[in-house]
């Protein structure tokens, strides 16, 4: 059976975003509650889990040192807009989760919110 699992993670954080037509919002800096989702897809395995959610507290670990109470200009190396920093997280996420003896993980996507009503979501393989 294939299934996925999805855990919710939360982070305050303050960026500034460049290359915006002067006067734009988001030029400024500013800042955000955000919300991270991190879905994995993949073969359910003994006992009827894809993955334990208690494997993730490392996730939670990792955005609560680099990215809370941060200004994620100074943090990631690209403009921090919601899709990079996505990616920024889905990669340290794969290196916690895409493990051996994982291999009955076969997707993993990570979802930023800086809104309630606003997401953008990075698909690993």
């Amino acid at each position: 059976m294939i299934a996925s699992i999805s855990k919710d993670f939360e982070f305050s954080a303050s960026h500034r975003l460049g290359g915006l037509p002067e006067g734009h919002q988001c030029a400024r800096t500013h800042g955000h509650n955000y919300v991270v989702r991190v879905t994995i897809r993949g073969t359910v395995v003994e006992p009827g889990f894809v993955m334990d959610y208690g494997d993730l507290a490392p996730v939670k670990a990792w955005i609560d040192l680099t990215l809370d109470h941060q200004h994620l200009n100074e943090v990631i190396d690209v403009n921090p807009t919601a899709e990079h920093l996505a990616m920024f997280i889905a990669v340290r996420v794969g290196e916690i989760v895409l493990v051996p003896g994982r291999e009955n993980i076969n997707e993993l996507s990570v979802s930023v919110s800086e809104t309630p009503k606003t997401w953008a979501t990075v698909v690993l393989p």
